[in-house]
């Protein structure tokens, strides 16, 4: 008989019958319970517990183990058996066996070789009730060979061809694993380009320049052996087509061309495997390995499709960048046939594997040890699969059981043996083969044939305790051949079981599935068999569970303060709790800041690291039960932290206690994601009324993950759960299951109930309707009702549909009403509902204000005020009094206009108010009138007043026109807004020089009847800036401003010309005077004649240099006196030659290009004039021609040899006059205000260009 440990249960009925357990005789196994006192008695056949695998490969430098372990009663012996015959170690002094074990140990590490003991080898373990065997275990020493020997010639290809590096490793055993490093040992890198194949060759779909290097090395490592194998460098050298030809030239004796591709763009073709099909055969449960690699330019992009499936999401993997595809674990539904597909931007490559899953044996049902008594009947059962169909075969005790002694209980049935009314002579060790061409499956199973009266191994009077309302189990552990039946009897006098509420396991432990107070006592347990009865008392008491009455609290403390943490436990009062504290599920910090006291842990000085979640644990010998609680620290200053985020929303909502107005909800808080959650926002939906709506229900702690609700009638509930934390607000929880609730009168009224009349004979009753969340039930209605305030008529009551608004007729004018609106439904009515005042409809008011006055604050304010009216005249709501005033005159011009009348209302019974925004110097007229809900009542008589004269507006226009060398003329039209009688204008201007600084400030009047003036005695070439206002009695108005020129002296200057191309729109000039105005005319000319435009512009101001003033330096003052004496020796020169024939015309020249910088000589004495800087603004003295603005004025000079200084472009003629124009442009410019030079010539600044 079979006895297991196992959750299988058997129920008992309610019947009055003691509790008994019987287990059938059934042709299973018997199990012999692992009972050292058990196992002394009782004999067993041998079982094999532990033995070396089948392929064991050993390390040759170490000593071999093989592994023998069996058990059995008596204990067995061991035997050996090598290539299939007997192995007698006791001939063999290398070869020892492990006492009390079939260990077999071969020394060779002292002497002899591993070669020596290779071959197949078995064990056998054997006692008096039979013989147990181990598998074929062969046994083979690792290899590492050495790679051989071999010259490898250099590599040369073009950029771009394809190049395969073959490694072919040495054979060894296991094989070794292959990779490729250079000699400096760092791994070559791979991509999708280059990668190492499954037989370890480096494939390059198409090389590069930095492909090229000398240490092209693969290495073996044979981990068996802790060895690694090199070969021998591989040179690959990659050139352009161009260095290619120039090698081919130099180098075709004696270099090796790798291939014969093209290095232009070409589509895939595979490199392996070869051709367009190819088979692989793989063992189940092994990993599968597809491999395709292809070569291209771009490089391809591997793809995998399996065609007649799809390949297992679970179970595929991608290798080496996708050209090897692994399946693991595969099995016979994986074979097919797979594609693997090569593609690049040219085209594409496919090649079709098929694969075949083969299987080695295994097991469906593996045979099981039967222990049976004598006169029983048994099987064994062998059942294997695999691809192809394993063969199944028996052996008995090592033996095949076709030579083995005949036993007449037994049968055989193929993959199964039945043993019919077996004796003690039938107990033996079976062996199952299954075996196939992948390999072979070996089972040891025995057959033990015991006599064994019934022994219970269950320790007597065993007490158990249990926590109340949980599981109990009482164990009554026991053996017996035949098998024992089991019973159970509660109490000292025997009585039995007759409760419904045990279950019976068939290894004989009773449960008590919900244990109570009631169940404690004493509980026996009777075996019996044939062979006799054995029994045994234990013993049960129930106790009350712990709990953590007050549980600890989230605390958010700073830095260096005090927290204390309280948890209070309860529990049964025979037991003893033991409470700890742990921070994070560890240890509390060794420090005397913590110190945990009977209910509290308390923190001192806390500090950053004592942040975290604090546990309570409570536990008794029974049970444990715990409760936490975080602990934030802040900091006065702020800190970095980590990266907070909103929790993740709860989950698992569950629904209890479910009752008509209530429901318990709870749920698992998601993770708060590094910020404390501080409350759960609890939403429902109503899928009955509105379906897809949320709306709020109720909030609870984030400690907290039970809420009890309260619920309304008929109403189909479901219910989710958010959680909040300091960041934000998590996403909504899944929706709980829906809970649709019972019917019941409404328990609230309509709110925002109104009455209002429309007409000045109605009352309009509006209210705002329950939803049908509100009304808890079918069939909502209202019942409205009303009567007059200062009446004494009954109430008025109409029933009305689910509606909002009810309409009575017939009201007098503006009466207050007393309004009222119940709800009910099919259930019942509402509450009595409050009571609201309302009025009937309004008219409008009958009277017009009276006593209108107004007076005059300012030229823009004036006030005005009035009686009110009698309230009975109003006739409804007094919204307040409305003004209505406009314009009617203008004082100025005398002529009367109509303009928009403007309203201003005053709210409430406000009798005054301001009138804002009048216009100066203007008559207003103006009337009052009272207003209520319904409109406006009659106007009040017209009141007129007059305001003030104000400041004028700014001038509406200011122009400057004629500009002429020495004045302007201003042009203005007069204020749009004069806001009185114009008294005059006032213009004031100054001048600006080139840095825009102002000059001295004008100031002129100007009667009020002008509209021009003109300026004169203007300095010419010059910047003004003008302010203009006009004036009325009340003052100055606002200003316009303006700014304008003086002309150019033309008569001092030519014009210059320069050509340009007649297909161009513009045209940079250059060497202009900053801060200066100039005159541009363009000119075109063509078949219809010459056509000119004109303009005046103003170059900007210098800017300022930041050099050192040369003018100070030493080398700059000695190249000056050098220069001196040039120009001295010069004058001599042309003073002789003109007493010797012809006056030299330079003093025109002199006239047009004056240079303020470098003073014409004087007549009298012939020294030169005195040097002025460009920024120096003092007057210059006798010499000097050039005034303080910068311009040359038309006047005599003597001869200068000014223009024939540096930089000139001029030539003198046959008779010494001078050719060509005259220029002062230097010959390189200053370079944003960077270079320190002379400053242009004010001659150039005034130079004009056609």
């Amino acid at each position: 008989m079979q006895l297991k440990i196992m959750p299988k249960k058997k129920y008992l009925s309610a019947g009055r019958v003691p509790l008994v357990l019987f287990l059938c005789q059934m042709i299973s196994a018997l199990e012999v319970p692992l009972d050292p006192k058990l196992l002394e008695d009782l004999v067993q056949p041998p079982t094999i517990t532990q033995q070396s695998p089948k392929d064991y490969i050993i390390d040759p430098r170490e000593n071999i183990v093989i592994q023998c372990e069996a058990k059995g009663k008596p204990p067995p012996s061991f035997s050996w058996t090598r290539n299939g015959t007997h192995f007698d170690i006791d001939k063999d002094p290398l070869v020892t066996m492990r006492p009390g074990s079939g260990t077999l140990v071969i020394n060779i590490m002292s002497e002899g070789k591993a070669e020596t003991y290779e071959g197949v080898y078995q064990c056998t373990a054997r006692n008096e009730r039979g013989a147990a065997i181990s598998n074929n275990i062969v046994i083979r020493p690792s290899r590492s060979p050495l790679w051989t020997k071999e010259k490898l010639e250099p590599i040369t290809l073009r950029n771009g061809q394809s190049l395969v590096l073959p490694c072919r490793p040495p054979i060894g055993l296991p094989p070794a694993i292959i990779f490729w490093m250079d000699n400096s040992f760092q791994r070559l890198p791979q991509s999708e380009r280059v990668s190492q194949g499954l037989n370890g060759d480096l494939y390059f779909s198409n090389v590069l320049p930095e492909d090229t290097r000398e240490d092209y090395i693969c290495y073996a490592r044979f981990n068996h052996t802790q060895t690694i194998q090199q070969k021998q460098p591989i040179s690959v050298k990659v050139i352009s087509v161009d260095e290619l030809n120039d090698t081919i030239a130099a180098n075709l004796s004696d270099t090796e061309f790798y291939g014969a591709k093209s290095s232009k763009e070409r589509p895939p073709t595979l490199l392996t495997p070869e051709g367009n099909a190819s088979h692989k055969e793989e063992l189940r449960g092994n990993v599968l390995s597809l491999e395709c690699i292809a070569e291209g330019l771009p490089t391809p992009i591997i793809y995998w499709i399996k065609e007649d499936g799809t390949l297992p999401i679970n179970r595929t993997l991608y290798r080496n960048f996708k050209k090897t595809l692994q399946i693991t674990h595969v099995s016979e539904a994986d074979s097919g046939n797979y594609q693997c597909i090569a593609k690049n931007a040219l085209g594409a490559v496919h090649h079709t594997i098929s694969v075949t899953v083969k299987a080695a044996p295994y097991w469906i049902t593996a045979p099981q040890n039967l222990v049976l008594s004598p006169g029983e009947d048994g099987t064994l059962i062998c059942r294997a699969n695999g691809n192809p169909k394993p063969t199944i075969g028996w052996l008995t005790n090592g033996v095949p059981i076709e030579i083995a002694p005949d036993d007449p209980s037994r049968k055989i049935d193929g993959d199964t043996i039945i043993f019919t009314h077996v004796q003690e002579r039938s107990s033996a060790v079976y062996q199952c083969n299954a075996s196939n061409e992948y390999g072979y499956l070996l089972a040891n199973a025995f057959v033990n044939v015991l006599a064994e009266p019934p022994r219970i191994l269950t320790s007597a009077n065993t007490l158990y305790q249990v926590i109340a309302n949980r599981p109990a189990l009482l164990d009554c552990a026991f053996f017996g051949s035949p098998l024992p039946t089991i019973e159970w009897f509660k109490g000292a006098k025997g009585r039995a079981l007759h409760e419904d509420i045990y279950v019976l396991h068939e290894n004989g432990t009773l449960e008590i599935p919900v244990a109570q107070k009631d169940s404690t006592g004493t509980y026996t347990c009777v075996a019996r068999n044939k062979l006799g009865v054995a029994k045994n008392e234990v013993h049960l008491e129930i106790k009350d569970p712990t709990r953590i009455i007050k549980q600890p609290e989230y605390a958010v403390v700073q830095r260096g303060s005090k927290v204390s943490f309280e948890c209070k436990v309860k529990h049964d009062h025979t037991l003893i709790p033991t409470v700890m504290w742990l921070k994070d599920n560890g240890e509390l910090p060794s420090e005397k800041r913590f110190t945990v006291d009977k209910d509290h842990l308390v923190i001192t000085d806390v500090s950053d690291d004592d942040g975290g979640t604090y546990t309570c644990m409570a536990n008794t010998s029974l049970d444990d039960v715990s409760a936490s609680a975080v602990l934030r620290v802040v900091a006065p200053t702020p800190t970095p932290a980590p990266i907070y985020d909103v929790p993740n929303p709860p989950f698992d909502l569950e629904l209890t206690n479910q009752l008509d107005k209530s429901v318990q909800l709870t749920w698992t808080p998601g993770d708060d994601n590094n910020s404390p959650i501080t409350k759960f926002i609890i939403e429902y939906e109503d899928g009955m009324h509105e379906a897809g709506l949320w709306h709020h229900q109720a909030e609870v702690s984030g400690t907290q993950t039970t809420a009890q609700l309260k619920l309304s009638p008929y109403v189909n509930y479901s219910f989710r759960v958010m959680a909040e934390n300091n960041i934000g607000r998590s996403s909504p929880s899944e929706a709980s299951e829906q809970y649709l609730t019972k019917a019941a009168e409404p328990d609230q009224n309509p709110t925002a109930v109104e009455g209002l009349g429309t007409e000045p004979d109605n009352l309009v009753i509006t209210w705002k309707p329950l939803n049908g969340f509100e009304s808890n039930g079918p069939g909502l209605q209202y019942k409205v009702s009303w009567r007059q305030k200062d009446g004494d008529d009954e109430w008025t009551s109409v029933v009305v549909a689910n509606v909002s608004k009810y309409i009575v007729s017939g009201t007098p004018t503006f009466v207050p009403y007393l309004i009222k609106v119940q709800a009910l439904n099919d259930v019942g009515f509402a509450p009595e509902p409050a009571t609201v005042m309302g009025h009937s409809g309004e008219d409008l008011p009958m009277v017009a204000p009276g006593n209108v006055r107004v007076s005059v604050v300012n030229s823009t304010l004036a006030e005005v005020h009035w009686d009110p009216v009698p309230l009975k005249s109003i006739r409804g709501h007094l919204q307040g009094y409305r003004v209505y005033y406009w314009k009617a005159q203008s004082s100025s011009k005398r002529d009367r206009r109509h303009i928009e009348k403007k309203i201003l209302t005053f709210q409430g019974s406000k009798t005054h108010g301001m009138l804002p925004g009048l216009e100066p110097y203007s008559h207003y007229t103006l009337n009052v009138r009272v207003v209520n809900g319904k409109g406006e009542g009659p106007a009040s008589s017209d009141r007129g007043f007059h305001t003030p004269e104000g400041v004028p507006s700014a001038p509406s226009s200011l122009k400057i026109v004629n500009p002429t060398l020495d004045s302007l003329t201003l042009e203005w039209d007069p204020p749009s807004h004069p806001n009185g009688i114009l008294t005059e204008y006032t213009l004031k201007y100054q001048p600006i020089n080139s840095t825009h600084e102002l000059g001295p400030l004008v100031d002129i009047k100007i009667p009020a009847n002008k509209t021009r003036w003109t300026l004169k005695n203007l300095n010419f070439s010059t910047r003004y800036k003008f302010y203009f206002s006009a004036q009325t009695s009340a003052g100055s108005g606002s200003q316009i401003t303006e700014e304008a020129i003086t002309t150019v002296d033309e008569g001092k200057e030519e014009w210059r010309k320069e050509i340009v191309n007649g297909s161009r729109s513009f045209f940079g000039l250059k060497g202009l005077m900053p801060g200066t105005a100039y005159k541009v005319r363009v000119g075109a000319e063509g078949h219809s004649g010459f056509v000119s435009s004109e303009d005046v512009f103003e170059t900007g101001p210098a800017m300022a240099s930041r050099q050192v003033d040369i003018a100070t330096q030493g080398w700059f003052i000695g190249l000056m006196c050098a220069v001196a004496l040039l120009i001295l020796i010069l004058l001599i020169v042309c003073f002789i030659r003109r007493n010797k024939g012809g006056k030299y015309p330079v003093k025109e020249k002199e006239d047009a290009h004056a240079d303020p910088e470098i003073q014409p000589m004087k007549e009298d004495d012939g020294t030169f004039g005195e040097y002025s800087d460009a920024e120096d603004h003092k007057p210059l003295k006798k010499g000097s021609r050039t005034p303080s603005d910068r311009t040359v004025k038309k006047e005599d000079s003597d001869d200068s040899l000014v223009d024939y200084g540096e930089g000139v472009n001029g030539q003198f003629n046959e008779d010494g006059s001078f050719i060509g124009q005259y220029s002062g442009k230097k010959e390189k410019e200053p370079a944003e205000g960077n270079e320190s030079s002379e400053a242009p010539s004010p001659v150039n600044a005034m130079n004009s260009f056609v």
